[in-house]
């Protein structure tokens, strides 16, 4: 078994025996979408995703192609786990819960960070920025992430520009 494999097995078990010993039960860690093991799971079929929407499963977000468990800390892109900091985590699922609605940086810093944001933080933006490259990274077709100056972002996926522009044609 290669190092990293072994030493995220062994990180994995020790996390649910004291889950285990505290609880009495075991529950998922947001950490399982950082185990490379984690990055074949498999993809909900369309009926298996519409019948999880149409039940009002709340743990479960879905924007476009992509799925974000929020109890197992989880972000699917087409049935692919995404590796994402617990940052980036909590600022998608936070401009996700409020998907089309412009968010202010104030807000979502207010949300994730659990503080008021302080003249000249610019944690958001970096944050933003790399959650951005890392949907874009997955699904390079797809926006998901768009800037308001001076307003703040909106989460709502859509096609990206180059692809609409390639089947539109030049203007």
């Amino acid at each position: 078994m290669p190092r990293k494999r072994r030493l995220s097995r062994i990180f994995h078990d020790q996390i649910t025996t004291s889950q285990r010993q505290r609880t009495g039960a075991l529950r998922r860690f947001s950490v399982v979408a950082a185990f490379p093991e984690s990055a074949d799971v498999p993809a909900p079929s369309a009926s298996d995703a519409r019948a999880q929407a149409g039940a009002g499963d709340a743990d479960v977000i879905y924007a476009g192609e992509l799925e974000i468990r929020l109890e197992e800390g989880l972000v699917l892109a087409t049935g692919q786990a995404l590796m994402l900091s617990v940052r980036e985590f909590q600022l998608l699922a936070a401009m996700a819960r409020r998907q089309g609605a412009i968010i202010t940086r104030e807000e979502l810093y207010t949300t994730v960070w659990g503080g008021p944001l302080r003249a000249g933080d610019r944690s958001v933006d970096v944050y933003v920025s790399k959650l951005r490259s890392k949907l874009e990274h997955a699904l390079p077709d797809r926006r998901f992430i768009h800037t308001h100056p001076g307003f703040g972002y909106r989460f709502q996926p859509q096609l990206s520009r180059n692809v609409h522009m390639e089947s539109t044609g030049p203007r």
